[in-house]
């Protein structure tokens, strides 16, 4: 049965927009599928026809995907991905010996427990290939809404209607500077506030990232302003920055575990004593593949083990 709002294009025509998005070429991408290029033409503007939008605009001289044309590839190619999964082996599938997760990873847990939790299910399920895709926490969310990533390992904090989450812990927040920082010299101190810390620059990630307001959030909260001196995209920069003295960082406890060294020092931040509740999350309107469901029992298990 044919549902009216579902649209009617074939696994040969995802394949010839996936061709032109990759040659940015007709007579490439014609040559590729050995077909002619008034043919792929055709597929291509069939495919047009169909989702309403224009996926490509072509001159005489060159091809450019448009931003609908992006996403529409990113969602093809997970459907021919899954696709191709389904038909190769559906028992291999079903017993989590072959095929593919893509997960969206927070930075944080990207650096953090996640190797891992990866390494741990492939121990047992080593056909099994990851793919993982880290950005911020809105670039998490959006590759779950388009379908691009299975799971998403994010903040599970104020989500949209479109996501299933499962809670997995609160991670508190730390700052970690140099040894030789005035801070870390104070005899016996374990803790600083955020008002200990605005004379002192910062290192910190982007403000559009949820790590940044949740910090910036709460010092406006107690009437602070925070001196960020350095923006980095990537916590093992943000820790050699902190390591040559630029300044000091507030980070989730679990982001820098594996890259702190002796000459650093990690003071727990106190009053107010930020925290974040992390875990996975996953389309509500799609069902988690086998492998997906089984790398979620895994993500908890040994985030327990680690955090309790």
């Amino acid at each position: 049965m044919q549902h009216p709002n579902v649209p009617d294009l074939t696994a040969r025509q995802l394949h010839a927009v996936l061709a032109v998005a990759e040659y940015n070429s007709f007579i490439a991408a014609a040559a590729f599928l050995k077909t002619s290029q008034p043919a792929l033409t055709r597929t291509i503007k069939r495919v047009e026809d169909v989702l309403g939008v224009r996926l490509f605009d072509r001159s005489t001289r060159r091809v450019v995907i448009t931003a609908a044309g992006k996403e529409f590839v990113a969602v093809a190619e997970r459907m021919l991905n899954d696709l191709r999964i389904s038909v190769s082996s559906m028992r291999a599938i079903g017993q989590e010996q072959r095929g593919q997760i893509i997960i969206s990873s927070i930075m944080s847990v990207a650096t953090g427990l996640l190797p891992a939790i990866v390494a741990k299910y492939r121990s047992s399920r080593p056909g099994i290939d990851i793919v993982l895709r880290e950005g911020v926490h809105g670039t998490v969310l959006e590759d779950i809404r388009n379908g691009t990533a299975d799971l998403g390992a994010t903040y599970v904090d104020d989500l949209p209607d479109f996501v299933e989450a499962k809670r997995v812990s609160r991670e508190k927040f730390d700052v970690i500077l140099s040894r030789s920082h005035p801070l870390a010299k104070i005899a016996k101190r374990s803790s600083v506030t955020l008002g200990d810390l605005v004379d002192f620059p910062l290192v910190s990630l982007p403000y559009e990232s949820r790590t940044r307001r949740i910090i910036d959030g709460a010092a406006a909260a107690a009437g602070h302003t925070l001196h960020h001196v350095a923006t980095v995209t990537q916590f093992a920069t943000m820790v050699s920055f902190v390591r040559t003295g630029i300044g000091i960082a507030i980070v989730p406890a679990g982001a820098v575990a594996g890259l702190l060294g002796k000459d650093l020092a990690v003071l727990t931040l106190a009053k107010p004593r930020l925290s974040r509740n992390v875990g996975l999350i996953w389309l509500r309107e799609r069902e988690l593949s086998p492998a997906a469901r089984g790398f979620a029992i895994i993500f908890e298990r040994v985030w327990r083990a680690v955090n309790n």
